[in-house]
């Protein structure tokens, strides 16, 4: 790099921390401004909010790495969390019903759900620390890739290079909270676009892929030799003949369908963290409809910019040589084919997207803290200065938590299997149970979330080393923690009490979810009954239309960069069709909401 690409980046650190320093005096306000913004930011800043967290640098590097070695059929592999694909339930009606408990926290909604009482403090206790412990592993993830990426154009450690870059983010995390960092992200958001036109106009201008060429595989001895037609094929195939680290894809059909079932069961259990944060924040029903569909449109333009990276690589494979680790990708096509001075705003907007994801990860880990367990259990009359300190030591205690367990990790794409498959379904499956079974109570959460995390630990430590990049590793990590979680909850459900028949008419009344409510649901006037039935047929046909929606959309993005032109334009026709349906079936029923007081008094 030259110094005008370093002037760009410092540029681009100074305006972040100023604008955290700004807006330090509204984050102070309280509680609910540091985390939730006062729950007062229109629609699409939280959209594009979203949109810059979710297109974190980590998963921009894993995905390029597996575009690159299996073509469009990638895609596929990441529905196990970078497609994002729980955003189409979040959509369709999961966002909506989590934004209607007016809770600040997934951990506070377990009262909402399960009561003031034993139970429901129970539930609470386990769902925050689960979610502290989720999010530090999530930290570690990220700041491994950002470590990779950045130590590259430094010339340091990448240790280093990550302390650094998580270093700058918390700074301007803990001064300015959620309001801060979703304005941050307008900005931020900015600068991923400039980075997806740019890198996208420059590989489809650079490449015309052969009819065969070769990329590397992790862990293998030589590279995976593909012709062309096979590689940019848009359908999967049942099996793969895939070297190395990337063998556990071979069986890749039944990898598909558990990434699939996976996908389900987290987008019907309704997602934690940074992302229902967002839906904790919005306005109303239609606001958390309308962000979502934003949040996606705006997602989908990061598959162009994985892909065209892919593109880049086998190109530079071509003419100089193999690319020997994938992962490094980015670094490698940013240096070789992005001239000076846009190189430093190549860098800055991938360092935003790096920041957006760290900031997102901390500040809501940090409620858990402050909101589940130092306010409901340690000191129930601190004031809101001494609360929102709270929040900014957790945050420092979270960053320097995942650091230290990076240090640890060699492979990006291990540490985001185990996340999404292994931990991530080991949780998702307590969550599941909550909304559609009355008779789920908190001691069932508590305890299934608890064996799902113990399962999810042990599968990594103890079983998955006999396993290690076999074809099974992938449904290892999927069956034993959720297996296990949901004979927790079913076993410690049916021997404890049901939760206060009160309570759970309050919850259905407010939410109104559909599943399997018996008697509860009979408690509701006869005239309520049909308009929550009819929003609940919409809802579930919506959720249908909306997954191939998504992933049409996305796949759209690849085949465009590749040059596909016959698979775009039946990929096209699809995603019109699609869309008139999710035009009559959601959208046409977006301000259509059902309004019940709620009585946050039942315990």
């Amino acid at each position: 790099m030259q110094l005008i690409d370093y002037v760009i980046i410092l540029l681009y650190l100074a305006a972040t921390l100023i604008i955290g320093i700004v807006a330090e005096k509204k984050a102070s306000q309280g509680l609910e401004s540091y985390f939730l913004g006062n729950r007062n930011l229109p629609w699409w800043m939280l959209g594009v909010s979203g949109m810059a967290a979710n297109t974190d640098l980590a998963g921009t590097m894993v995905i390029s790495a597996l575009i690159y070695a299996v073509g469009p059929k990638g895609l596929f592999i990441e529905i196990r969390g970078g497609v994002v694909l729980i955003m189409a339930f979040l959509m369709a009606f999961m966002g909506k019903w989590n934004r209607r408990a007016q809770v600040m926290t997934m951990a506070e909604w377990m009262q909402f759900r399960f009561g003031t009482g034993k139970q429901g403090n129970f539930a609470r206790i386990i769902s925050a620390v689960a979610t502290l412990l989720f999010s530090i592993g999530a930290m570690s993830y990220f700041s491994v890739a950002g470590g990779k990426f950045l130590g590259q154009f430094l010339g340091m450690d990448d240790r280093l290079a990550s302390v650094i870059l998580i270093l700058l983010t918390l700074i301007y995390t803990v001064a300015s909270g959620f309001y801060g960092g979703v304005i941050t992200d307008l900005f931020q958001g900015f600068l991923i676009f400039v980075a997806v036109i740019y890198v996208s106009t420059v590989a489809f201008f650079t490449v015309n892929l052969p009819d065969s060429f070769t990329v590397a595989i992790p862990g293998a001895a030589e590279p995976k030799t593909w012709n062309l037609t096979d590689w940019a094929s848009i359908f999967p195939s049942l099996t793969l003949d895939l070297p190395g680290d990337y063998a556990i894809f071979n069986l890749f059909g039944g990898v598909i369908f558990f990434y699939l079932v996976k996908t389900i069961i987290e987008g019907c259990s309704g997602s934690g963290g940074y992302m229902l944060q967002r839906y904790l924040a919005a306005k109303s029903d239609r606001d958390a409809g309308l962000l979502s569909l934003f949040w996606i449109i705006l997602l989908s333009f990061r598959w162009p910019l994985v892909t065209a990276f892919a593109v880049l690589g086998i190109h530079y494979g071509l003419t100089e040589g193999t690319i020997t680790d994938p992962e490094r990708i980015l670094a490698t096509v940013i240096t070789q084919y992005i001239p000076v001075g846009m190189k430093g705003l190549l860098i800055a907007s991938f360092l935003a997207a790096a920041m957006s994801t760290f900031n997102a990860v901390i500040n809501a880990s940090a409620a858990y803290w402050v909101k589940d367990i130092y306010q409901a259990f340690l000191k129930p009359n601190a004031g809101e200065q001494e609360l929102v300190f709270q929040g900014r030591l957790a945050s420092v205690f979270v960053v320097v938590i995942g650091l230290v367990l990076s240090f640890n990790i060699q492979n990006v794409n291990d540490i985001w299997g185990w996340l999404t498959t292994g931990l991530g379904v080991g949780l998702a499956v307590p969550l599941l149970l909550r909304w559609y079974w009355w008779r789920f109570n908190g001691c069932g959460f508590a305890v299934g979330t608890l064996a799902g995390m113990i399962a999810a630990i042990a599968s990594q430590a103890i079983i998955l080393p006999f396993f290690r990049h076999s074809q099974y590793q992938e449904l290892i990590l999927f069956l034993v923690p959720s297996l296990f979680a949901l004979a927790g909850c079913i076993i410690a459900t049916l021997l404890t009490p049901p939760t206060d028949s009160l309570v759970m008419e309050n919850f259905y009344n407010i939410t109104r979810p559909f599943g399997f409510w018996g008697e509860v649901r009979q408690s509701v006037k006869p005239n309520l009954q049909a308009k929550i039935k009819a929003e609940n047929q919409r809802d579930i046909i919506a959720a249908f239309l909306t997954v191939p929606w998504q992933l049409v959309l996305f796949m759209m993005g690849i085949v465009l960069i590749i040059k596909q032109w016959q698979s775009l334009k039946i990929l096209a026709l699809v995603f019109l069709l699609l869309s008139i349906g999710l035009y009559f079936t959601w959208y046409r029923h977006l301000s259509k909401e059902i309004t019940v007081t709620k009585d946050r008094d039942l315990g």
